[in-house]
Parts: C-alpha cells; structure tokens; sequence
C-alpha cells in the first residue's frame, strides 16, 4: 500500500509540474526561441551580437547589452543559455536607467563563476543578495536554465532548478531587462554567452 501510495504520490506531484510548465509556455513571452528575437531588444556597447546556429550569440567586444524594447514589472523569467567558466554575463531587471545599465540602478542577476568577489558571481543578485560560497552552481561549459522571479519587492532567483538566492529589496519596481556580455577578469575578453530561450511571464 506504501508503494502504491508513493507511485500516486509521484504521478500527482509530476502533474502539478506538468501543469505549471504548460501555464508558464501558455502565457509567456518568447523574447528569444530558436536564433529569433533580435528585434524584441536594442543593442548598447560594443559586442558582436549575432545568430549564429539558432542561437544569439555574444563573443567579442568589451562590453554590450540587448536591451528589451518592453518594460517589465512583475515577471517570470525562464533563461536558456550556454557559458564558459570565465563568461561575464547576466540578466538585469527593473532597468531604470537604460543609457547606463549597472547592478546601481537595476538588479544584476549574475552569470561569472570566477567574479572576483565570488559571492556575487553565478546565481547571485550582484550588490543585494549573494550566493554561498564556495560556489556549487556553477554555468561554465554547459547549457543551463535560469529562473528568475520578482513580485513586489521579492526576487528569487534559481539555476538548473536550485534556488541559487532571494532578497526583499524595494529599490527598482519596473523597467526592462537586458542581457550582458560584460568583461572577463581584470577587463581582459571573457568566454562567449550563448542564448537559446528566454521567455517571460509578467504576472
């Protein structure tokens, strides 16, 4: 009866699962899918943007954005995208100063395994909330899912389905996002950041 009891269990749990997802491909918004999405954003810097293998692709420059067009409030947000260990890169939200785009005036949620300050690096929301350290979740060399939601004045932020953090900071409460393709170490060029997916769900 255990077992049977644990099987129902599982298949009800994966259910909600299911359905979550279902809500969340439903009623998202495809920003990038599949190399598209280039017009949903303005570029600012100096990085070599591009689709390259229907994906969008950053890999040189010393430092660059795509920027929404669209402002955001309270979102979710489901990221796709591939670093190497010393890719500087990450997802700002609640971007109130689009002409300067720093973690002063938005939320820097952070891609860079080997930040200098490593409690700010991958999965942390750079300047609020940091991640333990040393870092486990790490991105480098591999595809990874990134979540991110904000509503009201929580933001929590997962990788690869781990909650990496969470802060209760009230500063920013809308604006657009952007991707970055910052530089690596000592303003020396990072690894590339490659975009697959990236779906919002304002809530």
């Amino acid at each position: 009866m255990k077992r049977i009891a644990h099987i129902a269990l599982g298949l009800a749990c994966s259910s909600i699962l299911l359905t979550a997802c279902s809500h969340f491909s439903t009623s998202s918004i495809d920003l990038i899918k599949d190399g598209k999405g280039m017009e949903n954003f303005t570029q600012t810097g100096d990085a070599n943007w591009r689709v390259e293998n229907n994906l969008i692709v950053a890999d040189k420059g010393k430092s660059g954005f795509l920027v929404s067009k669209q402002s955001f409030k309270d979102v979710e947000i489901r990221a796709e995208f591939w670093a190497e260990t010393d890719t500087n890169s990450g997802i700002f939200i609640r971007i109130s100063n689009p002409d300067k785009i720093v973690a002063a005036s938005s939320y820097e949620v952070n891609i860079w395994d080997i930040r200098p300050e490593p409690k700010f690096g991958t999965g942390a929301i750079v300047d609020v909330a940091p991640v333990k350290t040393p870092i486990t979740q790490l991105a480098g060399g591999k595809w990874n899912e990134m979540e991110i939601r904000a509503v009201g004045p929580e933001i929590i932020v997962r990788l690869n389905g781990v909650e990496t953090t969470r802060a209760i900071d009230a500063r920013f409460k809308e604006g657009p996002i952007a991707l970055q393709f910052g530089p690596g170490v000592k303003g020396a060029v990072g690894g590339p950041i490659k975009w697959r997916s990236v779906q919002i769900r304002p809530l």
